[in-house]
Order: C-alpha cells, then structure tokens, then sequence
C-alpha cells in the first residue's frame, strides 16, 4: 500500500471510535442526515468536465506568494496574527504560540489519482523550511487536500505536538510521528494549550483516503479562546443546524476562518455555497471573517475566482466585517479590507 493512503484502522482503533456518540458501530455519522448526489448516468460527464474542462477553472500562471518575515509574524504581544497560504492553510500566532492547521503544501491534491490536481503556486513545500518551530499542528480531518504526506513528513521534526480529529492519529503514526505527541479530540472535546481553550467543533462532511476507510476517521473545525479573543475555523462543511449551536455554545467569534469553495450541487450538503458561508457566520455570531478553501486547487468545477466573488458580494450586502488578504499576508481579527481586492488584477 502507498505511503500516503496512511493506515486502516486498527482492533484497538475501532474499540476507541465506538465510544464515540458519533460512531453508529461502524462508521462515523453526520449530526444531520447527508448524501452525495452523484447520478450514474451522469457520471461519464461530470467526470469529463471535472478533470479535462478546466478554463477558468485555474488561473493562467502560478500565483505568486509573499515572502515570511519572521520578525513580524513572532513580534508584539499575544493576540493572534495569521497567515493564509491558499486553501485552508494558515500559520498562526497566539498567546506567542505558533500554530499551523491543515498544513496541506504538497503539489498535488490526488496524489493516488490517475488525474493530477496540481496547485496554483509553486514551491509551496519550501515554505515550511521558512518557518519558526511548530509548536502545535491542527489537522481538521484525513482528506489529502488537508492531510498531506510529504507536509507531515517535513513537519515532524519541527513540531511539538498535533491535535487532530479522531481516527486522523494512526495516519500520522504510520508516517512516523510519535504517538505521544499526538492528542485526538471528538467533537466539542477541549484542551488547554498555552493558556488557549481550544475545542473541536462539528462540520457536515466526511473523511477518507481510500475505497475502504471512508468515514473511519472525524471531522471537524476548530475554536480558540483566550482571555482576549475568540477565533474559529470552520473546517470543511455543508451547511446545518450545527452553526446556530456553534455560536450559542462557544461564540460569539471575533473573526473566524469560514470555508468557502470547491462545492458542487453533487455535494451540496458536505460544502457550502458561498452564501451559505456567510450565513453560517452570521449563525455563529462572528464578528469579523475571511473566505478559506479556495484559491489552491480545483477541486470542483466553478472558476476559481468564483467563491471569494460571491462571499464578498454577499457579506457586504450583510454589511459584514471581512477581508481577503494575500497569500502570505499577515493580518489580525482586527484587519479591514480594502476595495482592490488583489485577485480582479489576475487572469
């Protein structure tokens, strides 16, 4: 088996996911009832379209990335500063902490597909050479555009500890992480890290990397709270219910990290339009926000500038507090926007 397929589950693992409320004795369920809408009949041309039509689909020249300075990002005090690397990458500084969640710099988002889906900037696996020890990495679930091989493996002498959703710790074992540095959480399980209350919020999606592990692991965003501020990532999800107890439970949010791209109406229900972005950060009471997971892969068959267009149409028409910086730009909960939003200048 290939390295980055990671390992199935174990005996030991599956006795430890059935005390799961989430687990139904054989895989781990959604709190709402979710599908995958695929017609057989169709499928020849989505499959079509999905891996041979990609106009628009891809910008025309690698997107460049601004370089880090790690003065900046390690200077000042203990509110958060944050770096988007495209995707739902994002390098984090809080309570002088560094953090990285869903550290996925590989090349390639398939890398056991016959069809490559090759990212929009180059080198990007040099950047974790650039960065100042890890002392924590957030892994949201097992799917290889936010679980990657070749990130782990150069992760895993520069960081101090992973918390990952549950099942996600036997892959990074197999990769030769040290069990003991590992901590795997259930939904709304928490943990205290450097004086950050973080918690692991549900999302409507699923997981898997292979044709026999699917839903064996969870999924799920994360929530971070110090005595200052309070921040959260989305995690990749449908819309539902579970924004609104988000919120009461945890919020509200002085910015929050809300995914929006890659969806289709095949998959409607495990990610979101972008309206629906926006209206599950109003749901969760946050304040300030930034469209993630888009812009790094085209993983589903709208143009890529299509998501962040439409989460910024629709949260200004909310009158809502956001911003879309750069690749590599560092920013705060506090950050505005400008109106030259850097994408309209690229092809």
């Amino acid at each position: 088996m290939r390295k980055q397929f990671g390992a199935r589950p174990s005996k030991l693992d599956l006795e430890k996911y059935s005390k799961s409320t989430y687990w139904n004795g054989k895989i781990f369920e959604n709190l709402e009832e979710t599908t995958m809408e695929f017609s057989l009949s169709n499928l020849p041309k989505f499959l079509h379209k999905q891996f041979c039509k990609k106009t628009d689909r891809e910008p025309l020249k690698s997107l460049p990335i601004l370089p880090f300075d790690k003065e900046k990002f390690e200077s000042g005090n203990h509110l958060m500063k944050s770096i988007w690397y495209g995707h739902s990458e994002i390098l984090m500084r809080l309570n002088h902490a560094t953090i990285l969640i869903d550290p996925m710099f590989g090349s390639d988002a398939a890398p056991i597909a016959p069809f490559k889906v090759k990212r929009f900037s180059e080198g990007t696996l040099d950047l974790i050479d650039e960065f100042p020890e890890i002392d924590l990495v957030l892994i949201s679930h097992d799917h290889y555009d936010h679980l990657d091989y070749d990130s782990i493996l150069k992760l895993k002498n520069k960081t101090k500890q992973f918390y990952v959703a549950l099942g996600v710790k036997r892959h990074l074992v197999s990769w030769g992480i040290d069990s003991e540095k590992i901590t795997e959480f259930n939904w709304w399980e928490e943990s205290v890290f450097e004086n950050i209350k973080i918690t692991f919020t549900p999302t409507r999606h699923f997981s898997g990397r292979g044709l026999t592990d699917r839903a064996k692991s969870l999924w799920g965003g994360w929530a971070f709270k110090t005595e200052e501020e309070n921040i959260w990532f989305s995690g990749d999800s449908g819309y539902g219910n579970h924004f609104k107890t988000i919120g009461t439970q945890l919020g509200p949010f002085d910015f929050a990290f809300m995914e929006c791209g890659q969806y289709n109406e095949n998959w409607y229900q495990i990610h979101m339009y972008p309206e629906e972005s926006v209206q599950a950060a109003i749901d969760a009471g946050v304040q300030n926000m930034m469209p993630v997971h888009w812009v790094g892969f085209a993983l589903a068959q709208h143009s890529w500038k299509e998501p962040v267009e439409r989460f910024v149409e629709k949260a200004a028409s909310e009158k809502l507090n956001f911003i879309v910086p750069e690749m590599g730009e560092l920013f705060n909960t506090k950050s505005s926007n400008n109106t030259e939003f850097w994408y309209r200048n690229v092809l």
